[in-house]
């Protein structure tokens, strides 16, 4: 997405025979379309770097999450078989994962009935996934508005097309070419946020289920363990 923002706002290659005027860079053309232009560039800039902001963040978070060791729910069966409970959360609080809290959560809970240890960690579970879902609206909402900010900006530009065209008597691509260029950088601008943040969403999104996969299977395997025969 940089790249392509880099793209949007590099300065075009002119010719020999071009005037200074013709050889504006696209921020000079966004300055001449006037405060809204300018506006809306700037919130299109915002969300920008707020969706990128989100993506690694929320990436980040949710790839350390995923990783369970497979040797950690056998510990803690170790743990449990040979009555050292305060060994097994003493494992669980060294282990920063959403499944390892809930089986922490678990563990306070051995010697009252099942039911109340599930939904003990079910509780727990579920204050996990929130924090895992921490913004993905927001990212969610940035894919829908980015795309009609940038439409905002065509409406904007087209109007600054024509009340240029309006107002000079000799009309030449000149006089249209402001309007125009803001017009198309803008909807180009909203449509590369708006995909970047859409697909980044859907991306979190798969990752935030798998995760939740293996919180409910080291859940189901923490309740079999409970109900082996001697805990």
């Amino acid at each position: 997405m940089l790249s392509l923002l880099f793209f949007l706002f590099q300065v075009p290659d002119t010719t020999a025979d071009e005037t200074p005027a013709a050889s504006q860079n696209i921020v000079d053309i966004i300055v001449s379309g006037g405060w809204m232009g300018i506006a809306i560039v700037s919130i299109l800039l915002v969300l920008s770097f707020l969706a990128l902001y989100i993506f690694i963040e929320r990436w980040l978070t949710i790839e350390k999450a995923g990783k369970i060791d497979e040797n950690f729910i056998n510990n803690i069966r170790a743990s449990v078989g040979s009555g050292n409970i305060e060994g097994a959360k003493t494992l669980c609080r060294t282990t920063d994962t959403p499944a390892a809290r809930m089986i922490e959560k678990g563990l306070m809970r051995i010697g009252k009935p099942l039911k109340d240890i599930d939904a003990a960690i079910e509780n727990v579970g579920n204050l996990e996934v929130f924090k895992l879902e921490k913004n993905l609206s927001s990212l969610a909402s940035i894919s829908g508005a980015a795309p009609m900010i940038g439409f905002l900006g065509t409406v904007t530009g087209m109007i600054l097309a024509f009340y240029n065209m309006s107002s000079q008597q000799n009309v030449t691509p000149s006089v249209l070419a402001g309007g125009i260029y803001q017009a198309l950088i803008t909807t180009a601008f909203g449509l590369v946020i708006g995909i970047f943040a859409f697909v980044g969403y859907n991306l979190l999104v798969a990752k935030v289920e798998k995760v939740i996969f293996l919180m409910e299977k080291t859940t189901i395997d923490f309740m079999d363990l409970l109900q082996e025969p001697g805990n």
